[in-house]
């Protein structure tokens, strides 16, 4: 297998990078589209008519539906082609990342990616996350190429609800477990492409990131404050978990979280759920013991859920449900060394909520 690595091909980091946005892409079209969450378009608007105010380029707004399904694909994709957009934006959380993306891969456009919440690592990935207009999970959509301009404003970040950076490191959380199975087992990508020692570079360091600089970020975050710590895991969520992610591949831990998606009663975010997975697939690998209470007291540290029922899953039979889902063909849990079923699944999921009701 070849190796492979892809990112973005530029990426801005910073307090008010917002109000340099028309620089950084004014190569790419006359014409954008900016498909915007409610939130998003509330914290980005402003600063974007700013960059753009001596300028001769055309710029939309408009506010998408809130999953990122084909229908809400379809739509925007109709606007792109009526208003005759040279570049597709994304504003906003993951679902309104994913949508931007996939209408840009559609209509055959270059887009840029502007998240406003730190909740995944949507921004950087070469793929989007496709679901069913019921919110239940769909299918990955992989393309051939990764962002072509992802802009962060770090001050538009620090002012979001702290839960969005935690799920944040809750998604960044899988990307070296992932990525390390998937290196072992001499399993592809995200990308289809061998693994890269850059690659795996990336992921260690976005959990010794997480490590050294997750609570500090968290506490100077709720306070609105924007330190090097924030910074860092801004950086560590948005680009190094997805372009790690992209490069290193996934296994358990993301299987996990569209399990769950099964689950109506489900409350907690993407990344909340991955960093569970993450605990999961840790007691599937048999390692050391160490390295799961250090990834416990880690999730413990920032506030990551623990438990079921800190995910909204009061009825534990239930959870057969999201282990078959999670075991379907396809999904990257058969990137493990020896095939999970979801007995073996569900009776770690199981565990990991045991282990930590023993540790209260």
């Amino acid at each position: 297998m070849l190796k492979l690595m892809r990112a973005p091909a530029k990426y801005v980091q910073g307090e008010d990078a917002l109000l340099e946005l028309r620089q950084n892409v004014e190569d790419l079209g006359k014409s954008f589209l900016f498909i915007c969450s409610g939130s998003g378009r509330k914290a980005t608007e402003d600063k974007i008519r700013r960059s753009f105010a001596s300028s001769e380029a055309q710029i939309y707004f408009e506010t998408f539906g809130g999953i990122s399904s084909r229908g809400e694909i379809e739509k925007m994709g109709h606007l792109v082609q009526e208003k005759g957009i040279d570049v597709v934006c994304g504003v906003g959380g993951g679902s309104a990342i994913d949508t931007a993306k996939a209408t840009a891969y559609y209509q055959h456009k270059p887009v840029v990616i502007i998240p406003t919440v730190c909740a995944t690592d949507a921004p950087c990935t070469g793929l989007s996350v496709i679901y069913q207009d019921d919110g239940t999970f769909d299918s990955y959509l992989f393309y051939p190429r990764n962002p072509d301009v992802v802009v962060v404003d770090t001050s538009i970040i620090a002012k979001a609800p702290i839960r969005f950076l935690v799920s944040g490191m809750g998604d960044a959380l899988g990307t070296f477990f992932e990525a390390r199975v998937c290196e072992r087992n001499h399993a592809p990508s995200l990308e289809n492409g061998g693994i890269t020692r850059s690659a795996m570079a990336l992921c260690r360091l976005c959990w010794d990131t997480l490590q050294d600089k997750g609570l500090l970020a968290k506490v100077d975050a709720q306070q609105g404050l924007l330190t090097p710590a924030v910074e860092a895991i801004v950086e560590a969520n948005t680009y190094l978990s997805g372009v790690g992610a992209d490069n290193g591949g996934l296994a358990v831990a993301h299987s996990v979280y569209n399990g769950f998606t099964a689950l109506e009663e489900l409350t907690a975010m993407h990344g909340e759920v991955v960093a569970y997975g993450t605990l999961a697939q840790l007691l599937l690998e048999d390692g050391p013991t160490e390295e799961f209470w250090q990834v416990h007291r880690f999730c413990r540290s920032v506030g990551l859920p623990v438990t079921l029922e800190e995910m909204g899953i009061t009825d534990k039979s239930r959870v057969i449900i999201a282990a078959e889902k999670a075991c379907a063909p396809g999904e990257s849990i058969h990137n493990m060394a020896w095939e999970i079923s979801p007995k073996n699944l569900e009776q770690a999921l199981l565990s990991v909520d045991a282990l930590s009701a023993q540790q209260k």
